[in-house]
């Protein structure tokens, strides 16, 4: 058919901003020029985000089981006719709504699983509707893990331009970070942000490594964690050839990255980076799941219950998630 990848956009959180955002990305000439689309969802949920959004997409109804491949067209769209929108309460949480985005995203992560497509998006999901369908739902990675079979290590990353954001520890209690880190653990870190970026085009890419406390431990006077466990780690990796510095006090080390020094920072814990990288960019940045045999990318804000059904969420963050899956697995195929 077509050297372009065939990506499966899989319709997020139906009360959200997420029908009107998967209408417009459907609509916009780059994406098209980039990928293929294969849209996941309920069409009756999609033509409701088409009227919102004011886009008048053109889409190409397949059946399920049918080869996507050797399908014609720019956008595709498998109807799993899941869902009333009379079920939809705009702006709630719900189990309907977390059963249609669980369903959608399953759907994806089986095609690219068995090699029908090449890169998985996902419109925002809203993690209390996830967890009304699915009681043990943690996160997209054990989620994705379990319906992919994957055994080794994956993770989540922050992507805002060419600045990458990595962790260590992410999900978990604040007071649980310091007792979950270990040298070994941010060696693996260390190694899968290497490996994802270098799938990301990045020929060596230049890795801060941030501190745990404050002034990284101020040379043990607030903490032994950068001395005893983050430093061996850097220097582990150092020896197996990845470009990585630290550790960093984490108040100033984005400001380092965000000239041009580092490529990546990569962080303790969740917010430590995920702070400092919307602040820089909440409407372009993308959560990409890497460790994953395929790019797996997202927005990284949530689902806008707010301003859901008025028309004005903008594509900045999706459109930038779909081109960001569509070069990883341009790469990838090449």
């Amino acid at each position: 058919m077509t050297s372009k990848p065939l990506i499966a956009l899989a319709m997020g959180d139906p009360a959200g901003i997420s029908p009107e955002l998967t209408a417009k990305l459907v609509a916009l000439d780059d994406i098209r020029a980039r990928g293929r689309l294969v849209v996941i969802g309920d069409r009756r949920i999609f033509d409701q985000g088409v009227r919102i959004a004011g886009v008048r997409p053109e889409l190409k109804a397949v059946e399920q089981g049918a080869d996507v491949r050797a399908t014609a067209g720019d956008a595709l769209f498998i109807d799993l006719g899941h869902l009333d929108p009379a079920e939809v309460e705009q702006g709630t949480a719900s189990l309907a709504g977390g059963r249609f985005a669980l369903a959608n995203y399953r759907h994806a992560l089986e095609l690219a699983r068995d090699g029908h497509v090449d890169a998985v998006c996902f419109t925002p999901f809203n993690k209390q509707a996830m967890r009304f369908a699915r009681s043990d739902y943690d996160d997209e990675i054990a989620f994705s893990a379990e319906v992919v079979g994957l055994k080794t290590a994956a993770s989540e990353f922050n992507v805002l331009g060419e600045l990458w954001n990595a962790r260590v520890t992410s999900h978990i209690p604040l007071k649980d970070v310091a007792s979950k880190l270990s040298s070994e653990r941010i060696q693996r870190a260390l190694k899968l942000t290497d490996s994802c970026m270098r799938n990301a085009g990045f020929a060596r890419p230049r890795i801060a490594v941030a501190g745990l406390n404050p002034h990284a431990g101020d040379g043990g006077n607030f903490g032994r964690e950068e001395i005893d466990v983050i430093a061996p780690a850097v220097a582990a990796g150092q020896r197996e050839g990845i470009a990585a510095e630290g550790p960093f006090p984490a108040d100033t080390v984005f400001l380092r990255a965000k000239s041009g020094v580092f490529d990546a920072v990569l962080t303790m814990y969740h917010d430590q980076g995920q702070i400092a990288m919307k602040l820089m960019g909440f409407d372009r940045g993308v959560t990409m799941l890497g460790g994953f045999p395929f790019p797996i990318c997202t927005p990284a804000h949530g689902t806008a219950y707010d301003i859901a059904g008025q028309g004005i969420a903008s594509t900045g963050a999706s459109r930038a998630a779909v081109l960001l899956a569509a070069d990883m697995a341009g790469r990838r195929g090449g």
